[in-house]
């Protein structure tokens, strides 16, 4: 019988990093503690600048968000991150204002986490997030298989117009230069855009 080696074992898989920042101290420990208890491994900064610092260092697998702090804010470490990092992001704040929530939403945030932060979930609203944005990149990722050759694009998108109108090519071709005047586009841009909304559908 074969000994048995250690190098049999399969090494554990490694524990997500999240990055929480926050310039209030005891906020700060209290929700690292809680992820940590939850098995994340946590780094923590309580300024805009170490926290840019710390994701440069620890490519962190998401961030937690202060969105107001004292030098830079939330939103400068987020525009860093989203920008020159990739870490995903995700807004703490005092405020549950719903435009404010909007504005998170459009700058890229995965969610909006308002203060007091409940402890006994916060766990559960990482895991969400990570999953959204391994969905995100998963879509993505999906996004750059798509043609780009213009020629290519404007012959997938002939088809699609020929199988769902039931056109002959000609006649599909056609109703691709009539679109296109219709919706002041170029035969490129609007074959590009039946090609990425067929997709879409295709994936919904």
């Amino acid at each position: 019988m074969p000994g048995f080696r250690s190098d049999d074992v399969p090494a554990p898989a490694p524990r997500p990093v999240v990055l929480v920042c926050d310039d209030d101290r005891i906020v700060l420990a209290t929700l690292a503690g809680a992820l940590g208890d939850a098995g994340y491994e946590v780094i923590e900064a309580d300024n805009g600048d170490d926290a840019i610092l710390l994701a440069r260092q620890h490519r962190p697998s998401i961030a937690l968000l202060d969105m107001r702090m004292d030098g830079k804010s939330g939103l400068d470490v987020a525009a860093y991150l989203r920008d020159y990092v990739g870490t995903p992001f995700v807004f703490l704040s005092a405020l549950g204002d719903e435009s404010l929530i909007a504005r998170a939403r459009e700058f890229g945030a995965l969610d909006y986490l308002v203060k007091p932060v409940d402890v006994d979930t916060i766990a559960g609203a990482v895991a969400e997030a990570l999953r959204r944005s391994a969905s995100r990149d998963a879509a993505a990722a999906r996004r750059d298989t798509l043609p780009t050759d213009a020629a290519l694009v404007r012959a997938v998108a002939v088809g699609i117009l020929m199988e769902r109108l039931s056109l002959a090519r000609a006649a599909a071709e056609a109703r691709l230069a009539v679109l296109a005047r219709e919706v002041a586009r170029t035969e490129a841009q609007l074959a590009d855009e039946l090609v990425r909304g067929f997709d879409l559908l295709d994936r919904s």
